[in-house]
């Protein structure tokens, strides 16, 4: 019957619009995609709500894409306050939610997976006629097989196979991709800690708790989660898994396939949209058990949701930097807290944030204080790097040491968070140096490839055989990136295998993965990488890890950039000795008494973490204080300065009582392709004042906002300043 419906559309609005069903038959329900003209463009908005009211002047509904609601009973409830608490427009934030695959003018068509068999009744018949066609038969009495195995024996196989299911020879049957193996691993005898933080969780029965489990690297955090997940299994429940890494999911995927009783399924970005919408669609039919995958997959229906699992919850990578700037750690025990649910959060250095949440007595603390099995602590070791002939960045003490690892036959790790040949490429004679015509950031060359290449924006461009500016040959790069640091150590150690790991070398589909794989088979290697390395990954031939370009994190300005550091460099020593053999942790570094360093050489990460939390209680700043960041973007610098300035004018002084508000003043780095940046920081000493100059802010620049060319965006609780 003809309805009035409330539509949330993807666009950058803080309402939803009212569009007529006209049709004699039921009006879809809450949750479900509809197609809409939305001025002159068609757009996939989802349904909010049948409300009464006229119907006159109306924009008709133009097509339902779904027969039932995509989203569970609690995700559905939970999207609107994710909406309000991150300030965002309805519509966005379920766009959001939906897989790429789900946003297109078209209803969802999944693939039907099928493998065919031979039937009791082919017993009697008699072996077809043809080569080809005995090889099909022969295969089909052997086991069930799938199409592509039928293709490869020949291309023509469906003409005579349909023809043998119509003979009731041959059967099809449905099959899931996610299905368990027949025969599950067995499961490693737990260690007295394990046990105890496993016995913690279920003690607190069946109801929503958060459990930071605080384990140093190698402590066995897994081990716990397949141990609690599996009890979530047996009471027929589902699970979600988030990792920070999409290098972590292929392994982490089979281990749970192995050890689960349930239909396990990964969700991140390497998959096809098609894989994607397949899995995501499973979990919400209850059809998966198991959700592995990376930030984007906290917003996977999940109608048993009854555990939450935060992998090396600390890391940066759970924000979401553009669009709705939602953290997933965040989310993830929003979902928890909705259905009633356990979560736990992993790390072997815990955010600031999730211990101050324990000192609060919000979470609670489970500790694993020591490595599973034989392997020890790595020993730590700071390589002074003042008045030292350095080769590339690396020390004589560096490479010596380099080579005694290897000649003992264990792996070394160099790990430098740069990517690139060099981060700069300067004439000697003048000073010019290459830069992105759009950031004012200086291009990196990468050399392999020749290239020189802006890492915020992608511009790329050709490097120069002469300086632009003074015609000079002498042009020089400066600094080291991890394709320099190869190249040196290709030549210090030749004929020692040499494999590089960051997003120049990673960006083919799987080939992370593969990399892993060789390095898992321990021969004596030499690995280069970025931070890529040192999330989570267990590398058991790893007997010695190199730090370099320390110094570069001690000097930021952003004060979370002590923490980010701390967490770095204690993730990466974590590679070390993780096996039966000894590890070992070299620093270099230009500052060896700084108080950091020193904190955690000698009194380790926890100590640290103190005295952070201590500090930041003195300052008020995040997590003890609460922020939000309005940021503005125009190509005219006068004209963002101007409406952030116009956005704090309109905000009464009642609004701005209670808060620190800094700016608006140019960003850190001020300019990024092509639009000059400026921002409002905001700091409360509680949530109430900061929201509610929010909605203040927000109303003011949905109103100043007449200009197309500008973009605004806010973030809460940001984690980046830049």
């Amino acid at each position: 019957m003809p309805q009035r419906l409330q539509i949330a559309v993807p666009v950058p609005l803080p309402r939803q619009f009212d569009y007529a069903w006209t049709v004699d038959t039921p009006a879809p329900a809450p949750g479900c995609r509809v197609v809409v003209e939305f001025g002159r463009r068609k757009l996939v908005g989802v349904v909010v709500a049948q409300i009464a009211g006229a119907l006159e002047g109306l924009k008709p509904i133009l097509e339902v894409l779904d027969n039932a609601p995509l989203f569970d009973a609690s995700l559905w409830a939970l999207i609107p306050r994710v909406a309000h608490y991150y300030r965002a427009p309805l519509g966005e934030v379920l766009a959001t939610a939906l897989p790429v695959g789900l946003k297109r003018c078209e209803p969802m068509v999944l693939p039907e997976r099928r493998v065919l068999a031979a039937t009791p009744a082919a017993r009697s018949v008699a072996v077809p006629r043809g080569a080809k066609r005995r090889l099909l038969w022969a295969r089909l009495q052997r086991s069930v097989a799938s199409e592509a195995e039928l293709s490869a024996i020949t291309p023509g196989w469906r003409k005579p196979v349909t023809a043998w299911i119509e003979a009731g020879w041959v059967e099809s049957i449905a099959v899931s991709p996610w299905a368990p193996p027949p025969i599950l691993a067995p499961a490693p005898p737990p260690s007295a800690a394990q046990n105890e933080a496993i016995a913690s969780v279920r003690a607190h029965g069946q109801r929503f708790g958060v459990y930071l489990l605080d384990g140093v690297t190698g402590s066995g955090k897994t081990e716990v989660y397949l141990r609690l997940a599996a009890d979530a299994l047996a009471r027929g429940g589902q699970v979600l898994l988030l990792v920070p890494e999409i290098g972590l999911t292929p392994r982490l995927v089979a281990r749970v396939r192995e050890r689960l009783p349930g239909r396990v399924a990964a969700l991140h970005s390497e998959l096809s949209e098609g894989e994607r919408v397949e899995a995501w669609a499973a979990a919400a039919r209850g059809e998966v058990d198991v959700i592995v995958g990376t930030r984007s997959a906290v917003w996977t229906p999940l109608p048993r949701l009854q555990l939450v699992l935060v992998d090396e919850e600390h890391d940066a990578s759970y924000k979401q930097q553009d669009g709705i700037r939602y953290h997933g750690r965040d989310l993830a025990l929003m979902r928890a807290q909705v259905v009633g649910a356990p979560a736990l959060l992993g790390s072997a250095t815990p955010s600031l944030e999730s211990l101050r949440n324990v000192e609060l007595g919000r979470y609670q603390r489970l500790h694993l204080p020591a490595r599973v099995g034989a392997a020890k602590p790595p020993r730590w070791r700071l390589v002074d790097l003042r008045g030292q002939r350095l080769r590339d960045g690396l020390a004589d003490t560096t490479l010596t040491a380099i080579g005694e690892h290897l000649a003992t036959g264990g792996q070394v790790l160099v790990f430098k968070n740069r990517r690139g040949y060099a981060p700069v490429l300067l004439c000697h004679d003048c000073g010019w140096h290459a830069e992105c015509p759009d950031c004012d950031t200086a291009l990196t060359l990468h050399r392999s490839a020749a290239w020189l290449r802006c890492h915020q924006c992608g511009h790329q461009q050709r490097p120069a055989h002469a300086c632009p500016q003074c015609a000079s040959l002498a042009l020089v790069a400066q600094g080291a990136g991890t394709e320099r640091l190869e190249n040196t150590l290709a030549q210090a150690f030749p004929g020692r295998p040499l494999v590089r790991l960051d997003r120049d070398t990673t960006a083919r589909k799987s080939s992370f993965a593969a990399a892993i794989d060789v390095l898992l088979r321990g021969e004596p290697t030499l690995i280069v990488g970025t931070q890529m390395l040192a999330k989570g990954h267990h590398l058991p031939a790893v007997t010695l890890a190199v730090i370099v370009g320390v110094d570069e994190g001690l000097m930021s300005a952003d004060f979370r950039a002590s923490e980010r550091l701390a967490q770095l460099i204690v993730q990466v020593a974590g590679r070390a000795g993780r096996a039966e053999r000894a590890g070992e942790v070299l620093l270099q570094t230009h500052l060896p008494e700084h108080p950091l360093l020193t904190t955690l050489l000698h009194r380790g990460y926890a100590e640290y973490a103190r005295t952070a939390l201590a500090e930041r209680c003195k300052s008020g700043l995040p997590p003890v204080g609460h922020a939000a960041l309005l940021r503005a973007e125009h190509t005219d610098a006068a004209k963002a300065d101007r409406f952030l300035l116009d956005v704090l004018a309109a905000c009464s002084s009642e609004s701005r009582a209670d808060l620190d508000i800094s700016g608006p003043l140019p960003a850190p780095q001020p300019r990024r392709q092509g639009r000059w940046r400026f921002q409002l920081v905001v700091i409360a000493a509680t949530r109430g004042p900061l929201h509610a100059f929010l909605d203040s802010a927000l109303a003011a620049a949905y109103d100043q906002a007449r200009d197309r060319t500008l973009r605004w965006s806010v973030d809460v609780d940001p984690i980046n300043f830049d």
